[in-house]
């Protein structure tokens, strides 16, 4: 269960940090306090996960997931680069994140 909960985690870290975008600098109203709210979600849900889930993987594999969702949300929405280097590291992370799951202990 508390892997589904770090996972839940890591989809709000990406949301925070699309909210960053938006919020530009925290001088819109709406995105500031979608951010922040993002923000808060994201620590807590990750602080309950690692009660049981060791701490270096737990937020490895968090910030795994905010990274390459937010690569992957900007090379869809943001018009960012498509490069295959670019594509490969974000397998590379996404890898790395599975054999941490793997080999968790």
């Amino acid at each position: 269960m508390n892997w589904v909960v770090l996972f839940i985690a890591g989809l709000f870290e990406i949301a925070w940090a699309i909210g960053l975008k938006y919020s530009e600098g925290f001088t819109k109203l709406v995105p500031s306090i979608f951010t922040g709210i993002a923000m808060i979600v994201s620590v807590f849900l990750l602080g309950y996960a690692l009660r049981t889930i060791p701490i270096g993987t737990g937020y490895a594999i968090w910030t795994g997931i905010g990274a390459s969702g937010i690569l992957v949300f900007g090379m869809f929405f943001l018009g960012e680069s498509r490069d295959p280097i670019r594509i490969t590291c974000i397998v590379i992370i996404i890898a790395c994140m599975v054999v941490l799951k793997i080999l968790r202990k």
